[in-house]
């Protein structure tokens, strides 16, 4: 089939390369604008973009991809069918309508639940035990077209977003190359989405990662891996910056104050919280490098009663 394929992160591009590898006729990638990167400004190159040139497929990287002008781009490529995997920008009707088959979407979550453009990180946040892919036809909603196929993940006790995004990507892999045969052959049945069944998730952004010691020990454990490796979560120390990169939360009780040290131990800080207590194994104070638990301590000495977060 030839496709028009539009994705911008990692995820995506391990969807581009599973239809790659099916043998699909890959037109065109359509992916965001390079974007400057740390410190020295240097443009930066989606991953959907750098696995488009290695294989030496045609890039087109519209600043707004409903400009007339893209528009006229787009229909150049004479595609049968677009497909979308988390591409960054809100397509038109107009091209909704252009392709044979439509735009296709391959979204990481279990549809009609978690639309929006954080599927994974809140699907971990909020505790859930499985996610999920859903092959979608697009229409001109918010993640509300009819479903297509579904794919299941399970989200392990110690998933956190980069994990559970790989899992996904492979799934969202086989399932759009699944659905794009039973398409071809006219076997696809769309399904409405129940709107009452519907949620949507906000974007993620970096006050999300303060952590709130009040709060359970397993649902701090949640959001650091829900939010893991970006933006991170954070609290302070002595006045300096925490972030914590890893831990897990202990049933253990004690009715020490939330974000009080309860114990050091060489491998591990343990914090209290509103319910149970955390056990931190890798952090980072400001200024200075990601560490072990045990390498952390040797250079920064903390002990029962300290607080985190004051």
């Amino acid at each position: 089939m030839k496709i028009v394929f539009m994705g911008t992160p990692e995820l995506a591009a391990g969807v581009l390369q599973a239809l790659y590898e099916a043998g699909h006729e890959i037109a065109a990638v359509v992916t965001q604008p390079d974007k400057p990167k740390g410190r020295s400004g240097v443009p930066q190159m989606s991953p959907v973009k750098e696995y488009a040139l290695q294989n030496g497929i045609e890039v087109f990287q519209p600043v707004r991809i409903r400009r007339p002008e893209a528009v006229e781009k787009l229909k150049e490529f004479d595609a049968e069918v677009f497909v979308v995997a988390a591409f960054g920008q809100i397509l038109s009707q107009e091209i909704l309508d252009m392709p044979k088959y439509g735009c296709i979407n391959v979204h990481a979550s279990l549809l009609p639940a978690y639309r929006g453009s954080a599927p994974i990180q809140w699907c971990i946040i909020n505790g859930e035990e499985k996610t999920g892919v859903t092959i979608m036809q697009m229409d001109a909603g918010i993640d509300t077209g009819d479903m297509l196929l579904k794919k299941e993940v399970a989200i392990l006790p110690d998933d956190n977003a980069e994990t559970l995004s790989k899992k996904l990507e492979t799934a969202g892999g086989e399932a759009i190359v699944e659905a794009l045969a039973l398409l071809s052959q006219g076997k696809l049945e769309a399904v409405p989405q129940n709107e009452a069944e519907s949620s949507y998730v906000s974007m993620i952004d970096k006050g999300m990662g303060r952590i709130d010691f009040s709060r359970s020990a397993v649902e701090i454990d949640r959001l650091i891996r829900g939010l893991y490796p970006w933006p991170g979560t954070f609290t302070s120390y002595k006045g300096k910056t925490l972030k914590i990169w890893e831990a897990v939360p202990l049933s253990e009780e004690s009715d020490g104050q939330p974000g009080s040290i309860e114990r050091v131990e060489k491998e591990a800080v343990y914090v209290n919280t509103g319910k149970g207590i955390l056990k931190v194994t890798q952090l980072q104070l400001e200024g200075k490098k990601r560490m072990q638990a045990k390498d952390f301590l040797l250079g920064c000495r903390m002990e029962k009663g300290d607080m985190l977060g004051c």
